[in-house]
């Protein structure tokens, strides 16, 4: 279902065909980079953290960590990670498959700095064996953004 999700997600962009289902997991950053065979930095990592009984998300480079002093700064609270238990129900995608297409109501999508170094990146298409190059401004307007943020190092 969470495929079907960020499908439907994409269409309304006209960029559902972008998706590519990959025959290995690309659930971390290594094995989504070895899968498409690109650099660790361009998978566009989507972060799931607690915000209050809820949660938001912060899209990052591969390369990129949290910075736990700019995330608190930005959204006044310490950067807390979903717990894997909780990420289906709170996102709509399962550990391995989340990204920022299709997801829950009331989820807010951030863009970190970090990605602005490439002209293309590789978020995952819902599923732990997807992907879907964008430009950044196709990723962001797919994500329906909130904004940009500075909240990693790397």
């Amino acid at each position: 279902m969470s495929m079907e999700r960020a499908r439907a997600h994409l269409a309304r962009y006209g960029l559902e065909g972008r998706i590519r289902t990959l025959p290995v997991s690309s659930a971390t950053v290594a094995l989504a980079a070895q899968a498409l065979d690109c650099q660790e930095a361009r998978i566009a990592k989507t972060l799931s953290f607690v915000s209050g009984e809820g949660a938001l998300l912060v899209l990052a480079a591969g390369d990129a960590r949290i910075d736990n002093a700019k995330f608190k700064r930005r959204f006044g609270m310490k950067a807390r990670m979903l717990p894997a238990d909780r990420v289906e129900a709170l996102i709509g995608h399962g550990v391995g498959g989340v990204c920022p297409f299709g997801v829950n109501a009331g989820v807010p999508v951030y863009l970190d700095e970090s990605l602005r170094r490439f002209d293309c990146v590789y978020p995952a298409a819902g599923t732990a064996a997807s992907a879907v190059g964008l430009t950044l401004e196709e990723l962001e307007k797919a994500s329906e953004s909130a904004g940009w943020v500075d909240v990693c190092r790397y």
